[in-house]
């Protein structure tokens, strides 16, 4: 007999419930658990009211995967943690084992299929980056080798639970769109357009539609042509390069090779604790693209977490430290030059900063 397919009210049943995804060690003790303590760099014990125990074992692993590296990692977590594993929102892969030996075992075999072992405790967390030029195409920096850049020079601090005063989170974007959270990370890397768009009468007139980009745009920096309606132009002093016309049609070009970069955003966290959350804070305007190695943006990542390690208080993010020495006491430390690009013009910035006109260095 052939079955009926299935109705509509069938099929819309939504997301399945988090807790029918939870370990059973995790279902069994869910809301009872007793304390949580580092064992080491990417272990974490957790032992329930019970008497239970249960371990973390995170790693950091690429943000492409292949089907037969998911496939690993599917098999290990049915040798050690019961077929569960999740992966976090700064995409790292974490399984919960029942016993210290068997999260020892299942960090060792991680560690030989090459997946670092850490994420965990006062160190850097994994790098968020957006897919940039591999998939976006209004990308102005590369965030993938960016991001791979900084994993090879901070590797040791990723792995270290006690490599800083307080977690550190880096996350990169390729465009001022920031997909991937930059505005509330420690440290962010932004692509940046420098020049507007240019636009081709040509193209533009062929496949494009201009009332479609007057009304993308955010700025209202397009107009239609004087002169030739069928095409646009573009105000240069309300235009922020933002990319998005370039989303809608092809004829105006964003990327521009001579002037592109990125820029250096220091200070956010999403975290409700102590001060609440911040924004990141612009204090490198523009770094040229230095492709693979991006020596001179690493050297300043390198310069602020350095400066941030020795000066910090124990549990004081980033941008809590920096509020309480002050920006100007944080430029000098870090050896960054100030300009006026890096003036706070945020709605609330008669909230934040100084109301006066001076700067004043100490």
């Amino acid at each position: 007999m052939m079955e009926m397919p299935l109705s509509f009210d069938e099929l819309d049943f939504g997301p399945p419930h988090y807790r029918d995804m939870l370990p059973p060690v995790c279902r069994r003790n869910y809301g009872k658990w007793k304390y949580h303590e580092h064992v080491r760099g990417g272990i974490i014990r957790h032992v329930a009211e019970s008497g239970e125990e249960a371990y973390s074992v995170r790693a950091g692993i690429p943000k492409y995967l292949s089907a037969d590296t998911v496939i690993e990692l599917c098999e290990l977590a049915e040798r050690y943690c019961e077929g569960y594993l999740k992966f976090t929102s700064r995409h790292n892969i974490e399984f919960i084992a029942g016993d210290r030996e068997s999260a020892e075992r299942l960090a060792g075999e991680l560690e030989r299929l090459g997946f670092p072992v850490g994420g965990t405790g006062r160190c850097l967390k994994a790098i968020i980056h957006c897919v940039a030029m591999s998939h976006c195409h209004m990308a102005a920096a590369d965030s993938l080798s960016i991001a791979k850049a900084l994993y090879e020079e901070f590797y040791e601090d990723f792995r270290n639970p006690e490599a800083f005063p307080e977690r550190v989170k880096i996350a990169v974007s390729g465009c001022l769109n920031m997909c991937g959270a930059t505005h509330a990370s420690d440290i962010a890397v932004i692509g940046v357009h420098r020049r507007p768009p240019v636009v081709e009468d040509a193209v533009v007139e062929k496949v494009c539609s201009v009332p479609e980009l007057v009304k993308s745009c955010p700025t209202y920096a397009i107009r239609p042509k004087r002169g030739n309606p069928r095409s646009v132009e573009i105000d240069e002093e309300k235009c922020v390069y933002c990319g998005i016309c370039y989303s809608l049609c092809e004829g105006i070009r964003i990327h521009d090779p001579e002037n592109d970069g990125v820029s250096l955003w220091v200070g956010g966290k999403a975290s409700n604790t102590r001060a609440g959350p911040l924004f990141a804070r612009l204090v490198v305007p523009y770094i040229k693209p230095e492709q693979p190695r991006w020596s001179t943006l690493v050297g300043t990542v390198r310069r602020i977490l350095e400066v941030y390690r020795q000066n910090a208080r124990r549990g004081e993010r980033m941008g809590e430290w920096i509020e309480r020495i002050g920006w100007e006491r944080f430029f000098r430390l870090a050896e960054i030059e100030f300009s006026e690009k890096c003036i706070d013009d945020w709605i609330f910035s008669v909230e934040t900063f100084r109301r006066g006109t001076n700067f004043k260095m100490p």
